[in-house]
């Protein structure tokens, strides 16, 4: 699956986990906490693209992960 494609995916799972949220505000440098997502929000988020994708990161991959990039480009390695 290509990383945009994955984009999406972690994009519409924001803003269910978050409805609020504005669309624009998800971008790829931004990270789930400077977008108002607490710890359970965050595991929320990565456990529904994580399905989406069938796919299971060990949770110690997470630890490297800054913003929506690097979480999209650790979906991506793991879904090839």
């Amino acid at each position: 699956m290509e990383s945009n494609d994955i984009f999406g995916l972690v994009r519409h799972n924001l803003s269910a986990v978050i409805p609020e949220l504005e669309p624009e505000a998800i971008t790829m440098d931004a990270s789930l906490a400077d977008l108002g997502c607490n710890s359970v929000d965050r595991a929320e988020v990565v456990t529904m693209t994580m399905v989406d994708l069938g796919i299971n990161v060990p949770v110690m991959d997470f630890q490297q992960v800054g913003d929506i990039r690097g979480l999209v480009g650790l979906f991506a390695r793991h879904a090839a």
